[in-house]
């Protein structure tokens, strides 16, 4: 028996529009006080201590391992006459930014792995002038969002002074002069608080090359929307500098520009009603190419001349299809479209006038990156992969729409031995929802194949098939892999996003649900061979469901979740998800909270199944203080013999940045813990 940490107990109560709710573990959102520590250090002494018993958990890291050992790549671009790209060569804690000449000869332009000695501080963005002169470039330690932004000389790879501090989330973009670049920065935050007070009031600066930050020039803010977020772009030519404005709606945003050539220069807004997503491609002239959902729930391209901008003016170049856009760009006279089908992506190439298009022919059914290409090149690059295929990067000529292979990772395992297909389910209400499922060939349906069901289902994001090495592990251990297409998601766009937010949020929860019923009954497993999975939005989705149907499941891992939905917006980009999920703040939107949020609907004396939840110390996207509230109060619900464990990462935040080393130790444990809860012995 598990013998937990005492958690103590505070009179804190809340008064949510009436109704009293108990927050009796609060004290556990101070992540640095002395408390709070001595409970982190005995949750993983206790998480170890269970773990240290399985005799194979060795071996899984091995494997594991082994299986990270292989070359990969990682992005792909032009830079001026140069190419930019990421490497890995198996094992390094962090990918390598090299550059090659047009000959292919290649060096190293940036190896994070040099700037600390346990791989803790990561590339996050980069950013080369047009001209391929300069790269600026953004790190980011222990996996927090905020990123220290650096200018890398590219031929003598030697940085100039410039730093730039208290900046996170957005692109910075390369003024016309390639002198100095636009970037989204916020207050400083006080000090011991960076890691957890809300991130508002941010503003769009322009830093000129050579200047201390405390000279850079206020260019737009709007005081009146502290929780707003602004993504700077610049146009080709150089004439408009487009300020994407994201608000706490993540399907629709407003959109305004300044035109660089006037006399004075000044804000023009072209977006002002928030009714629909509007992402500049590209421009000639005065018009400018968008991606949009207005009167298009999948998507379209529109023209706008910014000359006479009025809507009855707007010309549709590619009208909605029956996939979902989502993602387009204007390269080579061309424009080329990504599209999602039932979950994976198809590239289509389109005339600038829309009425010719070819279909790019992909390997499979898998997931496809665009990387950055400028219009007035002749080439664009791409990254495709699948659950059991790494990233290949390809070079796309629009003019003939085909695309070629520029780098291709190594296989460290045989992908003939697996296979993955899709089927569709009905939910609760009877909505068809797609899923994957990846296995070992010649899995048999006898209803007794451990199975790992992941879901995210939010935020517009759409799940694709992605590779991951520990998938591959699990399916050599004899595992099944279904990830569900949950609604909340893009897959089908705005409408099937709407469908999973606020109010209607359970739609995601029975869509989840419906998932491992359709499992089990189609007899590729059971209950006690059912895992749950999902991180962030979906470490949400994990402990709703886990709430509303503990006999469904064999065993539960929740990652980095939003726990507590009655104070998420507290801190750090938490307000940015109050459209998604609405707030606690607002009376009509608090009993919807109340009623899923994973916390608050624990109950004392069930039986939960095996649950491993994990998190970071320095996760500034989802403040541990979720985790450590929920991990508590499950401890002290749990009436049955199953563990509820926790495991702290230190020295981690939400996943991005994260070393190989530890993405190692994690999924390790993870398997370790699936492997003894599933009773695969």
């Amino acid at each position: 028996m598990l013998k937990y940490p005492v958690a103590k107990k505070v009179n804190q109560v809340d008064d949510y529009h009436g109704t009293k709710v108990a927050d009796p573990y609060r004290w556990l959102e101070d992540t640095d006080s002395a408390d709070t520590k001595a409970w982190i250090e005995a949750e993983n002494r206790v998480t170890q201590q269970y773990l240290s018993t399985i005799s194979k958990r060795s071996t899984f890291k091995d494997r594991l391992t082994t299986l990270y050992n292989y070359e990969r790549y990682a992005g792909y671009e032009r830079a001026g006459s140069n190419f930019l790209f990421q490497r890995n060569d198996g094992l390094q804690n962090q990918n390598v930014l090299y550059v090659a000449d047009a000959a292919g000869k290649e060096r190293v332009l940036l190896d994070p792995n040099t700037l600390r000695a346990d791989g803790t501080a990561a590339l996050s963005q980069h950013m080369a002038s047009k001209d391929g002169k300069l790269l600026a470039y953004g790190i980011a330690d222990a996996g927090s969002d905020w990123e220290e932004w650096h200018v890398r000389n590219i031929d003598t790879g030697k940085d100039l002074p410039d730093v730039i501090h208290w900046s996170k989330f957005m692109p910075i973009a390369w003024a016309p002069d390639q002198q100095g670049f636009y970037y989204l920065r916020f207050p400083e935050p006080k000090a011991g608080s960076a890691l957890r007070d809300a991130n508002r009031d941010s503003k769009i600066y322009l830093h000129r090359l050579g200047e201390p930050q405390s000279a850079d020039k206020l260019i737009y803010e709007r005081p009146d929307q502290p929780e707003w977020l602004f993504a700077p772009m610049v146009s080709d030519d150089g004439r408009y500098l487009m300020i994407g404005i994201q608000t706490p709606d993540f399907g629709r945003n407003l959109l305004t520009y300044f035109d660089l050539r006037a006399n004075p220069t000044k804000p023009i807004d072209l977006v002002s009603k928030l009714t629909a997503a509007f992402n500049p491609m590209g421009s000639e002239g005065s018009v400018v190419y968008m991606q949009t959902t207005d009167s298009a729930a999948r998507g379209r391209v529109i023209a706008i001349d910014l000359a006479k901008p009025a809507r009855e003016n707007w010309r549709e170049i590619v009208p909605q299809q029956k996939d979902a856009l989502s993602g387009a760009m204007v390269v080579g006279g061309h424009i080329v479209a990504l599209y999602l089908k039932d979950g994976a992506n198809a590239i289509k190439v389109y005339s600038m006038d829309g009425k010719r298009a070819t279909d790019v022919a992909l390997p499979g059914v898998g997931a496809v990156e665009f990387y950055p290409a400028h219009q007035t090149d002749k080439e664009a690059f791409f990254g495709f992969m699948g659950y059991t295929s790494p990233r290949v990067m390809y070079r796309l000529d629009p003019q003939a729409g085909a695309a070629t292979v520029v780098r291709k990772s190594k296989l460290s395992f045989d992908p003939a031995k697996f296979e993955t297909k899709q089927v569709f389910y009905p939910s609760k209400d009877g909505t068809k929802i797609p899923m994957t499922l990846a296995y070992r060939k010649g899995l048999k349906l006898d209803g007794h194949n451990p199975t790992v069901l992941y879901g995210y289902g939010g935020f517009n994001v759409p799940v694709t098939p992605t590779f991951n090495a520990w998938i591959i592990e699990w399916m050599e251990m004899g595992g099944l892999y279904a990830s569900a297409n949950l609604r909340g998601g893009s897959e089908y766009g705005d409408e099937w996003h709407d469908a999973g937010k606020r109010e209607k949020k359970q739609n995601v929860f029975d869509d989840f649900i419906a998932a491992g019923e359709w499992l089990i009954a189609n007899r590729y497993t059971s209950t006690p061979r059912l895992a749950i999975y999902g991180g962030s939005n979906g470490g949400l989705l994990i402990g709703a469901v886990l709430n509303q149907r503990p006999d469904l499941f064999g065993a539960a891992m929740p990652a980095v979740g939003v726990m507590d939905m009655l104070r998420f917006q507290k801190f750090t980009i938490g307000a940015a998800w109050a459209d998604e999920y609405g707030s606690s703040d607002n009376a009509k939107d608090f009993p919807v909270l109340y009623r899923y949020s994973p916390l608050h609907n624990i109950k004392p004396g069930m039986h939960y199944p095996p649950v491993l939840i994990t998190t970071s110390d320095h996760d500034d996207r989802v403040v541990p203080g979720h985790s450590f509230k929920y991990a508590a109060t499950i401890q002290a619900a749990q009436a049955g013999p199953s563990p509820t464990l926790i495991r702290i990462e230190t020295r981690a935040g939400h996943g991005a940045g994260k070393p190989t080393t530890k993405i190692i130790d994690e999924y390790s444990d993870r398997l370790a813990f699936l492997y003894h809860e599933l009773k695969m012995e």
